[in-house]
């Protein structure tokens, strides 16, 4: 009986130090996931940067605000027109419009008549305000 405890005790001992010395199979996963992950988010930032990059470069070369005008007839931009619209469907009306929106889809969604469209855009470039 001795023996035996003696015997089960001296393998606990072995396995043990042995446990010590084994690799750590969980930690190398771990490390492969991080390092899967951060190479993942590197590649989501630089498909971000290259659509944006894209983005610019179509609002750049297509401003679909002069082929409209001609379609269009432009009544007198007149202060009380103007001040009918409110100012949060103005910066409604220039956020569309600088996501690219065309002007049908503007007023649309703004619930504006196309010609309510084109005079706030208008008139936010008469301010001088260009990076819209």
């Amino acid at each position: 009986m001795e023996t035996l405890i003696i015997l089960l005790f001296s393998l606990a001992v072995i396995l043990l130090i042995l446990s010590f010395f084994s690799k750590d199979k969980v930690a190398k996963l771990e490390e492969d996931l991080e390092q899967m992950t951060i190479t993942y988010m590197q590649d989501i930032y630089q498909l971000k940067k290259k659509v944006k990059i894209l983005e610019e470069e179509f609002v750049i070369e297509g401003d679909p605000l002069p082929a409209v005008k001609a379609q269009i007839p432009q009544p007198p931009v007149t202060s009380r027109n103007s001040e009918a619209i409110h100012e949060i469907l103005k910066s409604q009306v220039l956020s569309l419009y600088g996501q690219g929106l065309s002007l049908a889809q503007i007023a649309k969604q703004s619930s504006l008549t196309e010609e309510q469209t084109l005079s706030v855009i208008e008139q936010h470039r008469m301010r001088g305000n260009e990076d819209v």
